[in-house]
């Protein structure tokens, strides 16, 4: 079956009682049992829910996988992989360039429990298998990054993951299921966060983690019930028929940034554009290798002042000013300000993140207009520029 198939059938039959197309949402907290401790498959909805179930076994035959478990969003998805496999004096190996959620939650939440957390260049050879221990239990990257869209062989990693006795964790949200499939790579978990691509229309907030291997999916599963942190019924059936356009979905997106990236690239006022797809970009093989898509977001940072951005990323007419990423709506982000603020700026820096740095996430608008309200954009700073020296020439 072709994924576009799958996102429509898999696991998706009519509903058998009536007829219907699409599956009525379960919105239950209990169900009646036959005797007690003997039930139809629900005995309560924190533990499970038919409709939770069916997005669940939607979203594992999209990774090519047998396990998912939701939750009630990216992040919880996250905290279930870390509370799993993370205890005192553990460690987990991370990249420089990483979602600035994550990187609060392991230095904000899992190292003051006393969890290592090692950040690396893995660009650099050799820098992983240096920072790899007898203590390292997770290996966890984004692939591509955020907000730097940097690429890594995930292959290579996973290699090198296994070979030290630690399991590799890949955040395949910026790809997505259709253009990147981490565990035909090596990877053991993939998490996602729901509300981007998989749902998106910027209408849900939800997180998924996948497994193939019983084992590893165990302790992931006994926490989502444990802890309680699940989506609601009908935040699972909004994201189940978001999936039913996620390939159509993902070729716009993908098809706009190619056009964006390439429209910014040269342009004076840009000092570097981040995205897989240009020839330039340094892990355009590998992406070219391990996706069949180069995503649909850009990242670009300003050759001009934090003020220009600003001024930039609050003027777009089709690009919203706002957090997170994957709907149909375009948005703009200001990454130092808004998604990594939660990084120190000295950290920031270290890090390679630019506070002249934007992120653009392109929405199912036509290329045309993006690419035109970001050129517009980009010509009022020129202009602006042009008068302030005018008016410092009269003044002279």
């Amino acid at each position: 079956m072709e994924f576009a198939t799958k996102t429509i059938h898999a696991a998706q039959p009519s509903e058998p009682e009536t007829g219907s197309l699409i599956a009525p949402i379960f919105q239950t907290s209990t169900y009646e049992q036959d005797e007690p401790g003997v039930n139809r498959g629900f005995d309560y909805s924190r533990t499970n829910n038919p409709t939770r179930a069916r997005l669940e076994a939607v979203l594992a035959e999209l990774e090519g996988v047998k396990y998912c478990a939701t939750f009630g969003s990216g992040l919880a998805a996250e905290n279930a992989i870390l509370q799993a496999y993370l205890k005192p004096g553990d460690e987990i190996v991370i990249p420089l360039d990483v979602y600035g959620g994550t990187y609060r939650i392991l230095n904000k939440v899992f190292q003051p429990n006393g969890c290592v957390i090692r950040q690396i260049d893995l660009s650099q050879p050799g820098a992983l298998e240096a920072a790899l221990t007898p203590k390292t239990r997770l290996v966890w990257i984004e692939s591509p990054t955020n907000p730097r869209l940097l690429i890594y062989d995930i292959a290579a990693i996973a290699q090198a993951a296994h070979a030290a006795g630690a399991l590799l964790v890949v955040d395949n949200t910026f790809a997505s299921p259709l253009f990147q499939q981490p565990f035909q790579l090596g990877a053991d978990l993939v998490v996602h966060s729901v509300t981007k691509y998989l749902a998106g229309h910027s209408d849900v907030i939800q997180g998924a983690v996948l497994a193939k291997d019983a084992a590893v999916f165990e302790p992931v599963k006994f926490l989502q019930n444990a802890t309680g942190a699940v989506p609601s019924p009908f935040d699972c059936w909004l994201t189940l028929r978001g999936l039913k356009t996620l390939e159509l979905r993902m070729q716009r997106h993908a098809d706009n940034a190619a056009a964006i990236a390439a429209a910014l690239k040269d342009h004076p006022l840009v000092r570097r554009v981040y995205f897989p797809g240009l020839p330039e970009h340094p892990g355009h093989e590998i992406a070219k290798r391990q996706m069949t898509g180069f995503g649909g977001m850009v990242s670009f940072e300003l050759d001009g002042s934090v003020e220009e951005v600003v001024s930039f990323v609050s003027s777009r007419r089709f690009f919203a000013l706002g957090e997170s990423l994957g709907g149909v709506k375009a948005l703009v982000c200001h990454p130092a300000r808004m998604t990594h603020a939660s990084i120190p700026a000295e950290e920031r820096a270290r890090l390679g993140l630019s506070d002249t740095l934007i992120r653009l996430s392109t929405g199912c608008e036509h290329q045309r207009d993006l690419v035109a309200d970001l050129l517009e954009g980009l010509d009022a700073i020129e202009q602006a520029r042009a008068a302030a020296v005018t008016v410092d020439t009269v003044a002279v």
